[in-house]
């Protein structure tokens, strides 16, 4: 970061003051490599504060708005060396897996990092996300709502499978640790919740992350998801949004890791919210701060309304995805601004602006995707970028100046107009223009609000 001297002289008076201007320039390095990043990318870029971006790394998109570096997300050792060599300003972690592993740690014992802000929390804070159980405890001793559980292991795998067996349906088992997004099953007899309680446990069906499995209430409702940004001891709130998961219209089939998104939210009205912040948010950074849990970046809240009343389903310690694909295009501040207040613990001093139109994002997945599924294939058709169409890239490569896919979620089109029902028609138009061999998109995001 690199500041200015101005001098000032005011008139007659001849007086002459040396004023510090914070004209930062900063060189950042964003993490991670899907449609999330490429909307962090997008909004990074923007900032009259971003003298460089780079994204490691990245996919056949970030490229239009930094540089791609061919580094993995959690390589810590390569990851310093490119910071130390490329004189970095701040590290932006998108996904979870950096954030869970350390990463804020790993630059804040380092003497040689040490100077250089990450945005996220400590790996004990983003516990928030990497223990189902960690969350739970954390939410009973804040009084936060939340459906009741148990927590089981193999050590008590007996006493697990008698609770199932008495326990009202339909059940829900949740993997303890982070299992790309695969980790919830919602099951509907006793017999088939027993075989994957089994399943996760025995057969460590998802490896590490389900060593320790909760067992949980089944909650009927509507869910959405909340973000904020806090330095510690604030916070701001970001704009709301929807995602579906189900691979099928009308939420049927298996959990992805996202098939679409809205923002904002038709029922979460100023009445909703204010529930939300003095039930949910304040408590949970109060909370943090009172553990002494060192947290300085996003907090995304996974919550469920039931009956007008908020419960937190889960947290994320980063954004969301496809979340971000219609969060960041609403958000009207500079997000590098935001970002530096966070790690100057001045984020109080802000205030939120945001778009007054919807956005609706439609995901193109490739065909059998969230199993498996071919890589590959050309993609044409993508439209230009404007005020009111960004397509985003997920699993996206280059080769020889064509774009070819290079995973299950390909591309996430977000769409902005003054209706959700005209931001969602203009996605789903756009969809049909974009072409590969195997696309499938969901043609019923929002349906509940249309």
């Amino acid at each position: 970061m690199r500041h200015n001297v101005w001098m000032l002289e005011f008139g007659s008076w001849n007086l002459v003051f040396g004023i510090w201007i914070l004209e930062f320039h900063m060189k950042v390095l964003l993490l991670g490599s899907g449609g999330r990043e490429h909307a962090l990318a997008w909004k990074i870029s923007q900032s009259p504060l971003c003298e460089k971006l780079f994204i490691a790394p990245g996919n056949g998109g970030t490229s239009q708005f930094g540089e791609n570096v061919n580094i993995a997300v959690s390589d810590m050792e390569q990851l310093k060396g490119f910071c130390l060599q490329q004189g970095i300003d701040m590290v932006v972690p998108g996904s979870e897996e950096p954030l869970v592993k350390g990463i804020y740690d790993f630059f804040k014992t380092d003497a040689a990092l040490a100077h250089i802000p990450v945005m996220g929390p400590s790996k004990v804070g983003a516990q928030l996300e990497g223990s189902k159980a960690f969350a739970k405890q954390f939410m009973l001793r804040h009084n936060i709502p939340t459906a009741a559980y148990r927590e089981f292991s193999e050590e008590n795998f007996e006493e697990g499978v008698a609770y199932l067996q008495q326990h009202p349906l339909p059940v829900v088992l949740k993997a303890d640790g982070l299992a790309a997004g695969k980790g919830v099953v919602i099951l509907d007899s006793r017999e088939e919740a027993i075989t994957e309680f089994g399943q996760m446990i025995k057969a460590a069906k998802f490896g590490e992350a389900s060593k320790k499995v909760v067992v949980e209430q089944f909650l009927t409702g509507i869910e959405l998801s909340v973000f904020v940004i806090t330095d510690g001891h604030s916070y701001q709130l970001l704009p709301t949004a929807k995602d579906y998961k189900r691979i099928g219209e009308g939420d049927t089939g298996l959990n992805t890791g996202g098939m679409g998104a809205i923002s904002p939210v038709p029922f979460a009205d100023k009445a909703f919210m204010q529930k939300v912040e003095e039930q949910i948010i304040r408590p949970t950074v109060v909370g943090l701060a009172a553990e002494q849990i060192v947290y300085q970046g996003f907090i995304f809240f996974g919550l469920i309304n039931v009956g007008g009343e908020p419960y937190v389903i889960e947290y994320n310690c980063r954004m969301g995805d496809p979340e971000t694909e219609v969060v960041m295009p609403r958000l009207k501040n500079d997000l590098l601004e935001l970002f530096r207040a966070t790690a100057a613990g001045s984020l109080d001093a802000q205030a939120i602006q945001e778009d007054r139109r919807a956005a609706a994002t439609v995901m193109l997945v490739s065909k059998g995707y969230p199993e498996d599924y071919e890589k590959g294939k050309a993609i044409n058709g993508i439209p230009q970028q404007s005020g009111s169409q960004l397509v985003f890239q997920a699993g996206t490569r280059e080769n020889g100046g064509q774009l070819l896919t290079n995973g299950g979620r390909v591309l996430t089109i977000t769409s902005l107009a003054d209706s959700l029902q005209a931001a969602l028609a203009q996605s789903k138009q756009t969809a049909e223009r974009i072409q590969f061999d195997g696309k499938y998109y969901r043609k019923d995001i929002g349906f509940e609000f249309v």
